[in-house]
């Protein structure tokens, strides 16, 4: 190696400009991924959290994975959930993501990763809604959202941004205001559907027929199976907020069944329950392939355990968009020791 490799920091302000308007070109890279990783060309191991016994609320999670393909990168998301922040008015989820080079391991690129993290998060949410909604034939009008945060303001808007139209929007939150502040910014981006904040989860769940989780549940507390008897399609972004009874009931779609099946997710616990996994239908990757059916006349819930390839694919993405705009901010003499013997 004649000379150092480079090594690049790509801001928030840069991912953001990458990505924004893009959710069409964001839903098919991660339609590739899951594609590539379906057909083995990937390493996804498992997710490391790193928990405190004085926050347990709070987490740090590792997500290394490498992508062949059109990606061909290696590299590793280091993101945090602080649900606390909130509160003090900062947002709960903060990231990093290291991109490595695949011929020599060395990293190459730094990126501010909240917004890669919630973009591939709303992509997949938006691919499986429109995937599975098309597999039942029908077309969903009325979506509700539980939990107001800025996950939830990201799928909304790649919902919206990969086709999909409604007539009514719902949101709930256990702080109202939160659930307030949701709706004022879909009231300018819903395209003229009816927005209403709901009193109660309950209300929410029965008047939606596509459902969006996305809060910061530790454990389940939705447990009425009957509250799904209109057979909804359920987006089950934070994997935790349904009981087994109603895993159980429904048609289950999984990112990654070993993946997902762990750390006490709703699946998991399912699992635990029944001693096997047969509740499980298939992944999104074998509905994209023709393989499993999705029927109109029981609950379909996909949970997604969110795999690092999607935040490699997306990430790498950007990374190529800055470095074609001419705008990558390199760090000189990141790496020093460059000769072996000095």
């Amino acid at each position: 190696m004649s000379q150092a490799p480079s090594f690049a920091v790509i801001s928030g302000e840069q991912v953001a400009a990458a990505l924004h308007g893009r959710e069409s070109q964001v839903i098919a890279l991660v339609e590739a991924a899951y594609r590539t990783h379906g057909k083995g060309l990937t390493v996804n191991p498992d997710s490391c959290f790193l928990r405190f016994p004085d926050r347990p609320s709070s987490r740090i999670i590792a997500l290394p994975a490498s992508v062949k393909g059109g990606v061909n990168v290696h590299g590793i998301k280091w993101i945090s959930s602080f649900p606390e922040n909130v509160e003090a008015g900062v947002p709960r989820a903060s990231a990093v993501l290291i991109l490595n080079d695949p011929d020599t391991g060395y990293p190459f690129a730094c990126l501010e990763s909240s917004i890669i993290s919630a973009a591939r998060t709303a992509a997949s949410a938006a691919l499986a809604a429109g995937t599975l909604a098309g597999r039942r034939g029908l077309r969903p009008r009325r979506v509700g959202i539980l939990g107001a945060g800025l996950i939830a303001r990201y799928i909304h808007t790649y919902l919206t941004g990969s086709g999909l139209s409604f007539d009514e929007v719902g949101v709930f939150d256990l702080k109202r205001e939160h659930a307030e502040g949701l709706r004022e910014h879909l009231l300018s981006t819903s395209g003229g559907a009816t927005v209403t904040v709901h009193d109660t989860a309950e209300s929410l769940l029965t008047s939606s027929d596509l459902i969006v989780l996305a809060t910061v549940a530790g454990e389940p507390h939705i447990f009425d199976p009957g509250l799904f008897a209109h057979h909804p399609l359920v987006l089950h972004i934070s994997l935790r907020d349904l009981a087994p009874e109603i895993i159980t009931a429904s048609c289950n779609v999984v990112d990654d069944i070993d993946h997902c099946l762990k750390a006490d997710t709703s699946p998991h616990l399912a699992e635990q329950r029944t001693g096997g996994r047969d509740f499980l239908d298939g992944t999104l990757f074998d509905v994209l392939e023709g393989r499993v059916g999705v029927p109109a006349d029981r609950p379909v819930i996909f949970s997604p355990f969110g795999l690092g390839v999607l935040d490699m694919a997306v990430a790498k993405h950007v990374y190529d968009t800055v470095a074609e705009s001419g705008e990558l901010a390199t760090v000189p003499g990141f790496f020093h020791e460059m000769r072996r013997y000095g």
